[in-house]
């Protein structure tokens, strides 16, 4: 990993907390059942987007307590929007949507050619009005960063300029990838692991994300 220079980057955002490790391991394990790991993506999703919104802008409000008026603040600015890449990424949302249950949802299409590896895209629609949202590209694996990469310029093509990627397990070539090629996205991942075996595979990983999420496997 010594190689890598995204370990500096202030884009890049490895978000630790004694809760999510405990998560990750129970994830990892070959031997969690698919509602299991559907209920701890989400919960870590949970986490990882209270650290993404962090930054969210604050406005001054008026509040009448019980007992008198007080001065509180509420978000302001941007709205969110919310990205999955399909398929395994629909088990981030609804962990988002917790914490922002008025968030629009948009979907983006791509698979990975299993021969070149290469990312192909078969679908993308986002809110009709993204390019005023803050969008958070959800994906729970970060291989090799193509489909990552991919996603993120088709959304910047339909004139989205704030965008943040969230993923839970991470190998550093994506990380790097991504981070080479929008420099402007913040990247935030739950783990970084050690490489990318010879098929592309993360490891030590999870495993296929989307075949646990809904037990096609």
């Amino acid at each position: 990993m010594a190689n890598f220079t995204f370990w500096d980057n202030p884009k890049f955002h490895h978000v630790k907390h004694p809760l999510i490790e405990h998560k990750l391991a129970i994830l990892r394990d070959i031997n969690t059942p698919t509602k299991q790991f559907a209920e701890l993506a989400e919960e870590i999703a949970m986490l990882e987007t209270y650290e993404a919104t962090k930054d969210l802008p604050l406005e001054e409000v008026m509040i009448d307590t019980p007992l008198e008026k007080a001065k509180c603040y509420m978000v302001s600015g941007k709205a969110v929007g919310i990205v999955p890449i399909l398929r395994a990424g629909l088990g981030m949302v609804s962990g988002v949507q917790k914490l922002i249950p008025n968030a629009k949802v948009g979907h983006i299409g791509l698979y990975r050619d299993h021969e070149t590896h290469e990312p192909v895209e078969y679908y993308c629609k986002l809110p009709a009005d993204a390019e005023k949202r803050t969008l958070l590209v959800v994906d729970p694996m970060l291989a090799t960063g193509g489909s990552a990469s991919d996603a993120i310029t088709m959304i910047k093509k339909r004139g989205v300029t704030s965008i943040k990627l969230c993923c839970i397990v991470s190998a550093p070539e994506g990380i790097q990838k991504v981070i080479d090629d929008h420099p402007d996205v913040d990247v935030y991942v739950a783990a970084v692991d050690r490489c990318l075996n010879e098929h592309c595979y993360i490891l030590p990983g999870l495993g296929d994300a989307g075949d646990r999420l809904f037990g096609t496997k």
